[in-house]
């Protein structure tokens, strides 16, 4: 049976009051409570002025580093949340960024109530990676560009082309086995810079990035060696862009095939002569 609850997980954007849109606006001005995971407080505010009832989730993470699973925290912040929509309210998590892009809560809450058959949407919001692309004035569509978070590119075996932009993300905690801590450190990148060598020389260019969450603070844009990396003071908001190492490579192969394709389909339009 539906029940008369609801939950809108909606975005708020990457800068304070400036990228939030207004579906997005609508859900937590309309709501009966909202819940707030952001970690820099003065954003928290803000939202309070939206609404009167407003939890904030990050009393959920532990107290300290590696005090925690964070899969322990996801799973206590879903159940706040659907223990309000089983109750009969209409509930509005707020998330930074796009509630969809690396924020595993979103996700899960809006499965779970749906799976309970309460009404649950998500709502986009500008993320990182839309201001990435802006900040550094990289095009996706031109070369491509393969995103991976740096922690699974070294628990598995993936493949990277280095003709493509490669962007890192969360490479502050790359490495972490623990899911429980807010950093690693210099050793833990110098086995990620390791697995980079693979594809990239070590003088190759790394530009790390963080998107601005106030408008009165620039980006952090800083471009280092892939070498130097490890002491570039990663943060868990840090995310690491790698330009192409070499030029893109035709498929001689295939741009034969389609030359040959073009040419058969314009034999079969050209007039047959006959009047």
């Amino acid at each position: 049976m539906t029940g008369k609850g609801s939950l809108a997980c909606v975005g708020l954007g990457m800068t304070l009051g400036a990228h939030i849109t207004p579906r997005a606006r609508d859900h937590i001005e309309k709501a009966d409570v909202v819940f707030v995971a952001v970690s820099n407080p003065l954003v928290e505010l803000w939202v309070q002025q939206l609404n009167t009832d407003v939890r904030s989730l990050q009393p959920f993470y532990g107290e300290s580093d590696g005090e925690k699973s964070r899969q322990e925290t996801y799973r206590q912040m879903v159940d706040a949340m659907l223990q309000e929509v089983r109750s009969g309210r209409r509930v509005c998590g707020a998330f930074y960024g796009h509630p969809g892009v690396f924020a595993l809560v979103p996700h899960r809450a809006v499965e779970t109530a749906r799976e309970e058959g309460f009404a649950a949407i998500m709502e986009p919001g500008v993320s990182a990676e839309d201001c990435l692309y802006a900040d550094l004035g990289i095009d996706p569509g031109r070369v491509g560009c393969q995103h991976f978070e740096a922690s699974q590119l070294m628990f598995y075996q993936r493949q990277i082309d280095n003709s493509a932009y490669l962007v890192l993300w969360q490479a502050g905690i790359a490495g972490d086995t623990s899911f429980a801590r807010f950093s690693t450190g210099p050793a833990y990148t110098r086995l990620l810079v390791d697995l980079l060598s693979e594809d990239y020389p070590l003088d190759h260019p790394c530009t790390i990035y963080e998107a601005t969450t106030l408008p009165i603070h620039p980006p952090r844009i800083e471009t280092v060696a892939l070498r130097d990396l490890p002491g570039a003071g990663l943060t868990l908001q840090s995310t690491v862009v790698l330009p192409p190492s070499r030029p893109l490579r035709q498929n001689h192969a295939m741009l034969a095939r389609l030359s040959d394709l073009a040419g058969r389909e314009g034999s079969d339009t050209r007039p047959s002569g006959h009047k």
